[in-house]
């Protein structure tokens, strides 16, 4: 029961606080097709816990002033993220027009 309780109290815990929020971490090369001379940007984050729209943001903080955070993909790969921020969302920074 003890160990419930310790359990139950450390989720609260991570809930909480701000480990659990989206953050800019190392970017996936560009793919076929996408221009290489574009800035990339990728954000760690959690699909339960973060919002697309938190997601963008974070991209958003990332790029230039005089650029857009293009969504390009998305991968699960534990490489770059963390285990409770398990997916990467790679962004362009494109120019605005």
């Amino acid at each position: 029961m003890i160990k419930i309780d310790v359990a139950v109290l450390l989720l609260a815990v991570l809930a909480g606080c701000s480990a659990l929020e989206p953050f800019a971490t190392f970017p996936r090369a560009a793919q076929p097709g996408e221009d290489a001379a574009l800035t990339r940007v990728s954000i760690c984050y959690d699909t339960f816990v973060s919002s697309l729209d938190q997601v963008q943001a974070a991209a958003q903080q990332e790029c230039a002033a005089d650029t857009v955070a293009t969504y390009s993909s998305t991968d699960w790969y534990l490489q770059w993220c963390p285990l409770l921020l398990p997916a990467r969302a790679t962004y362009m920074c494109t120019p605005k027009k």
